[in-house]
């Protein structure tokens, strides 16, 4: 037996569509409509017609077994026998993470063959693994944030029993799992929701259109959507941790903004499930205000990512200055995001043309409150070729050196850790012609007007865009990779075992620099970095008592430390 239940507040009448026959479904309160079918459960294929309209997926759909065009499936979450009754869930602050897709983080592209290589980022140190958005989405090969049946697991990857093994598999060999979640749009391709009811709202615009409805008339059940969604991950699906895609697209003007609510429910459930529960936001605000608690204004996330920081390192290791990358490149800009998070924290944003954020008080934030990297999936993949930025091994080694060593909360890109000469590229898999040739237009005319020549932008449409971003495990035994992959795991445990590593307090750093150089201290240990591709000498006021690690080759001499070109060493006293 099964009720199947849907939102449809302005709907004449609502049909529910099996195999056996077309039903009609009495309405309820509030909008909803309700109807209990005795002979169904759990794999039973439907859909629901409002007015007489042709079949349609559920809004709040479990299982998508033919695509988000096809018949919504049940999925009885509670038949799944979970082995994780000893796993205490983990505060995600802190802790270590890895972000991956799983279309291209193995050749199969799927959550089992994913699960295989949990070892490997356990013998790495990772603590959390960060899964890129799992929603269904059009077609098979997709980066996932144009997902439209948010409570659905997308079919190519295995469905939703195969992620609720793979996060039973993470919890047995001890990482926590973190979901990319989408709120602030959805892709054009199989979104229903308007024939269902007000689910957008004119009243905000986005880049991608109508805002989703979260403070015009019918907003209250739009919410318990968002809501409800993000909950559902928690509890059936023990999700520890969701990363909130472009919060700073959720246009609320309510009294209490979604991710206070947000927030808010996830704390009730993370008391009555007694283990820690995250939200990390990705937010362009510059605010926060985000990570602050609900009961002192704030809206309550766990953490936030921190773009000023890549940007600061980013343009620090490659010289890049175009874009958003303005503002950036001096070493005191970076040394300035490494000790208050942000660079424009109220000061004049060049590329948005006004102020922009506000300061982060080091008394009251934590450093773990914000996640620091030299690249991420925007960060690659929104390049004109989706190419990794071109470094040598030696400023690859810097990058991990100042990101691994700082107060933050790290995270790792797939295949930085060793390098990985394989781009990551914007690919789709529509199957609507219109839309496809929309998508491959668009992305040429948006790099066309930076100066690239159309025809070199990779077609999102080609299979081949999608193949050759797949990761190519083969390079980790190969030199540099292993040189570099040894360098991240060492680093990782150093981080776990050095009580001044672990130190969360912003003003535990202090840095000195000049053009060429950086010298990074937390507490006793020292990171020494050589910027310059030729060998350089880092004055010292005095010297160090040893050399913990380094890439390249390093040496006390009188006047300081002697750096190889790109080098970075790490010395105690």
């Amino acid at each position: 037996m099964h009720t199947f239940t849907v939102w449809a507040p302005a709907a004449s009448a609502v049909s529910l569509v099996l195999e056996s026959g077309s039903f009609e479904v009495p309405r309820g309160d509030g909008g909803w409509w309700e109807l209990e079918v005795a002979e169904a459960g759990h794999g039973t294929s439907y859909a629901f017609s409002v007015d007489g309209s042709e079949p349609m997926p559920d809004p709040r759909s479990p299982w998508q077994p033919d695509g988000v065009h096809g018949f919504s499936r049940v999925f009885d979450s509670s038949l799944y026998e979970w082995a994780d009754a000893g796993w205490a869930g983990r505060d995600v602050r802190g802790a270590v993470f890895y972000e991956l897709h799983l279309g291209t983080f193995t050749p199969e592209g799927t959550l089992k063959a994913a699960a295989e290589h949990l070892d490997y980022l356990v013998a790495l140190g990772v603590e959390v693994v960060s899964l890129m958005p799992v929603a269904a989405f059009p077609g098979r090969h997709g980066w996932g944030y144009d997902g439209v049946d948010l409570y659905a697991v997308h079919e190519p990857y295995g469905g939703p029993l195969e992620l609720q093994r793979f996060v039973d598999r993470c919890h047995a060999v001890g990482l926590a799992v973190c979901l990319d979640v989408v709120y602030n749009h959805l892709g054009p391709s199989g979104n229903y929701l308007d024939a269902f009811g007000p689910y957008f709202t004119d009243k905000h615009t986005t880049p991608w259109g109508p805002a989703v409805n979260l403070d015009d008339d019918g907003c209250s059940e739009v919410r318990r959507w968002i809501c409800d969604n993000a909950l559902r991950w928690f509890r059936e699906f023990h999700i520890d941790a969701l990363r909130l895609d472009a919060v700073h697209a959720l246009a609320d003007d309510s009294p209490q903004h979604l991710l206070a609510q947000l927030s808010s429910e996830t704390a009730e459930l993370s008391a009555s499930l007694g283990r820690p529960l995250g939200l990390v936001a990705e937010s362009d605000l510059n605010d926060p205000r985000m990570v602050e608690p609900v009961s002192s204004g704030g809206l309550g996330m766990t953490a936030q990512w921190s773009d000023d920081f890549h940007h600061a390192l980013h343009t620090l290791l490659t010289g890049e200055r175009a874009g958003y990358y303005v503002d950036f490149g001096d070493p005191g800009v970076f040394a300035k995001t490494l000790t208050q998070v942000f660079l424009h924290d109220g000061s004049y944003s060049t590329f948005r043309g006004q102020d922009w954020g506000r300061p982060v008080d080091p008394e009251r934030h934590s450093g773990w409150e914000f996640l620091a990297y030299t690249s991420n999936h925007d960060q690659v993949g929104n390049r004109a070729l989706g190419d990794r930025p071109a470094l040598t091994p030696g400023q690859l080694a810097i990058g991990a050196a100042l990101v691994l060593t700082s107060p933050y909360t790290p995270m790792l890109f797939m295949g930085e850790e060793w390098g990985a000469s394989t781009p990551w590229r914007y690919f789709t898999d529509h199957t609507e012609p219109e839309l496809a040739q929309a998508v491959r237009e668009g992305r040429r005319r948006e790099f066309s007007a930076h100066g690239w020549d159309a025809e070199e932008i990779p077609d999102p449409q080609d299979p081949e865009t999608w193949r050759s971003s797949v990761l190519d495990w083969t390079e980790l035994d190969e030199s540099p990779h292993a040189e570099l992959l040894r360098w991240y795991r060492d680093l990782i445990a150093l981080r776990a075992r050095d009580e001044d590593l672990r130190n969360d307090r912003l003003s535990s750093v202090d840095v000195t620099y000049a053009d060429s150089w950086f010298v990074v201290r937390r507490g006793a240990l020292r990171v020494i970095v050589n910027l310059d591709d030729t060998e350089t000498v880092v004055p010292l006021a005095a010297a160090p008592a040893y050399q913990v690690m380094a890439f390249g080759d390093a040496a006390v001499v009188t006047e300081g430390v002697r750096l190889a070109g790109h080098g970075v060493a790490l010395f105690a006293g």
